[in-house]
């Protein structure tokens, strides 16, 4: 009888962006996978996991919502499908599967492994950080086994008694599909440089940041460029982006294959406040692009100041500003370089196979000392 493996994420889309070849590796080594998430069954990334073989089920989840009530009700959900699918471990990713996957499985006597996949404003400061932080450390003491994708945040949850150190394990972020993120000669028309924000549009991705130097400097260069990428998750961005007169600022809306739009730039963009490990850094690195980023846990380990890009001051435009204006007056030559140290440090340090064979060992180990 084939084991079974329950997957508890909180939308499809990354699900299948970072962890689609674990579930691959999953299925070839003969596990029965199921997925619960919110998207229905017709969304493309939904079908290319079923397709792959995997079974899926759909769950209710608002990710950024604060109602007790449609949490409580995620809750009966998850009980309800860990009844029914019996599986022989579950795999829980983002805040809300964490805590509330890890729970229902203690109840129910299933283990978990967990993946922390950054720590948000929620944990570090607000009204809710004291709530949070006790309901991940009842989380982690059910979970058998908790992934940490930066040092910073493992740190973090061992300093503030959350978890213990003999349960984490340490892994390069989800790593980056190398052979499906590669380098690929671009037509360049024009001596323009373009810059590229790739993620959810909203404060905590520094989108007000990108906003603001990159009006400062189209109002001082002709041939700049910046571009936007990915789904407003704050509405309040949506006409300050979509009815803005400056024409060197653009929209591009969202895309089922970012290798697209990352291919035609000369550098990406990330502001962001928190991160586990930026995919938007790996898959740009991987892709062969210099990189310019917070100087936070989760994009230092990706980017090295000079090397493959600059690391700016966190929540800073003038400290951004500052890094864009010293790439912008480089040599193609040096431009380049840069783009191709990024390529290689990611081959050598975030080859998603390395997280596959951690996932496989641990899963694998669990599942024998249950039979």
């Amino acid at each position: 009888m084939k084991k079974k493996v329950l997957i508890l994420a909180n939308n499809a889309v990354g699900l299948y962006n970072f962890r689609f070849e674990l579930i691959c590796e999953l299925i070839k080594q003969g596990l029965e996978v199921y997925f619960a998430v919110p998207e229905p069954k017709e969304h493309k990334m939904v079908k290319l996991i079923v397709d792959a073989g995997a079974k899926y089920i759909h769950t209710h989840i608002n990710r950024r919502g604060l109602n007790p009530f449609e949490d409580i009700k995620l809750i009966i959900r998850y009980v309800k499908i860990v009844k029914t699918v019996s599986p022989d471990i579950i795999l829980t990713y983002t805040i809300k599967p964490n805590i509330y996957g890890s729970y229902v499985a203690s109840k129910l006597g299933k283990p978990t492994i967990m993946n922390v996949t950054g720590i948000g404003s929620s944990l570090t400061s607000g009204s809710l950080k004291i709530l949070v932080e006790r309901m991940y450390k009842y989380a982690c003491s059910k979970a058998t086994l908790i992934f940490f994708q930066n040092k910073h945040n493992l740190d973090f949850f061992i300093k503030n008694n959350i978890v213990s150190s003999e349960k984490t394990v340490l892994i390069p972020g989800s790593g980056v599909n190398i052979e499906k993120y590669k380098p690929v000669e671009w037509d360049k028309k024009d001596n323009n440089i373009r810059f590229l924000f790739v993620g959810r549009i909203m404060k905590e991705k520094g989108i007000e940041e990108y906003l603001k130097v990159a009006e400062k400097i189209t109002s001082r260069y002709d041939h700049i460029e910046f571009q936007i990428l990915g789904p407003f998750e704050e509405e309040k961005y949506k006409n300050l982006i979509l009815y803005n007169k400056n024409k060197k600022i653009n929209y591009l809306g969202k895309s089922d294959d970012v290798r697209n739009e990352i291919k035609e730039v000369d550098c990406i963009v990330h502001p962001s406040y928190h991160e586990g490990m930026s995919n938007v850094l790996l898959e740009g690195a991987a892709m062969g692009k210099p990189l310019i980023a917070s100087n936070i846990p989760g994009c230092k380990e990706i980017v090295e100041d000079g090397y493959n890009g600059y690391l700016f001051k966190v929540k800073s435009v003038e400290s951004l500003e500052e890094k864009l204006v010293q790439f912008i007056n480089l040599d193609d030559s040096t431009r380049k370089l840069m783009g191709e140290n990024s390529r290689n440090k990611v081959v050598k340090e975030f080859d998603r196979k390395m997280v596959v064979d951690e996932y496989m060992r641990a899963i694998n180990a669990v599942i024998k000392e249950g039979c």
